[in-house]
């Protein structure tokens, strides 16, 4: 295939584009490099590889992008909650306002599958012991709404040559190139080897994770998929669903191999807690994880232990609010 990986420089794409081409595709990535040009060092000059510095919310750029490409996997957004919250206009030009022109110019363009990365924050709160696909979202902030509004679009252009599928991934951990260090698994471990202090907020409420590797296993493995099988379809895709304290307790046993460790424990006014449901893709299309919250603890100690994550703690790169801020991006 000719995939357009939108994002593809972000913490997921640095993975899933080398993975990509070692498959055999051709990519072109479209980001705004936020983080720096060299992300996709691993694979720079691949002959099957395109690198386009440009703007999604820029029709002619994306229109470009797309020229030969038959898939889109639509990555690019502004991620998680405090970044969107940091310029409410900004997020919703790129997460909610860019959508409907990128299908409608990915159609024009002959693209016949689309796969868009949702979020397992669309559910809100819920009271279930396991959420499922089919529960009535309610979403509780801009950004998890607008990741709701852009799966109904895109539900809404699906026809005989257009396969569109929804995954809503829980909440990614473990290393990357374009490392992430402000999502709950790779903050523990940050704080707990690079200061000997995790500091655990509430602790009972349950957080769906999923390693990185498992997520790009999926978007691949969706990829394989004949399109009768995945039309329309939406898929939880998470793994391990621990409470904030179990995960704590995670980073403590494997830094405390290392180096001595503390957990501190606080009250918090943060009480989402939900347990996704990842059946309906194991069942449908046979797909199971094969990677652990612990192995992506013990990727990231790695890291740091090789210096391959610098000034971790205080590096405005490895956290996306602060990036945004400093490069205040309009």
């Amino acid at each position: 295939m000719h995939i357009l990986v939108t994002g593809g420089a972000g913490y997921v794409g640095a993975c899933l584009v080398p993975d990509l081409l070692l498959r055999g595709h051709k990519v072109t990535v479209l980001d705004l490099y936020l983080f720096g040009d060299d992300v996709l060092a691993s694979v720079k000059g691949h002959p099957n590889l395109i690198e386009i510095k440009g703007d999604i919310r820029n029709k002619e750029v994306v229109q470009n992008a797309l020229k030969g490409c038959d898939t889109v996997i639509h990555l690019a957004c502004i991620s998680n909650d405090p970044s969107f919250e940091l310029d409410p206009v900004l997020g919703r030009s790129i997460n909610l306002d860019a959508f409907e022109p990128l299908l409608e110019l990915s159609k024009q363009e002959g693209v016949s599958r689309f796969i868009y990365a949702s979020s397992s924050s669309v559910y809100g709160v819920k009271k279930e012991s396991n959420v499922t696909e089919d529960m009535k979202l309610e979403p509780l902030t801009d950004y998890s709404k607008y990741k709701a509004e852009c799966e109904e679009i895109l539900i809404k252009h699906l026809d005989d040559n257009f396969t569109g599928v929804i995954l809503r991934p829980a909440t990614v951990c473990g290393y990357s190139p374009r490392q992430r260090l402000d999502v709950v698994v790779n903050i523990l471990t940050n704080l707990g080897y690079n200061t000997g202090k995790v500091k655990i907020m509430g602790g009972k409420q349950l957080r769906p994770n999923i390693h990185i590797k498992d997520m790009v296993r999926a978007y691949c493995h969706v990829l394989d998929q004949p399109a009768e099988k995945v039309q329309g379809q939406i898929y939880n895709v998470g793994y391990e669903n621990h409470s904030v304290e179990s995960l704590g307790e995670i980073v403590r046993k494997l830094v405390s191999k290392e180096k001595e460790i503390h957990l501190v424990k606080e009250e918090t006014d943060d009480n989402r807690s939900y347990h996704v449901s990842s059946e309906k893709i194991k069942k449908e299309l046979g797909f199971t994880p094969k990677f652990t919250v612990e192995d992506a603890v013990e990727d990231l100690i790695r890291a740091f232990k090789k210096g391959d994550l610098p000034n971790s703690i205080s590096g405005k790169e490895y956290s996306n609010i602060k990036t945004m801020n400093a490069l205040d991006l309009k």
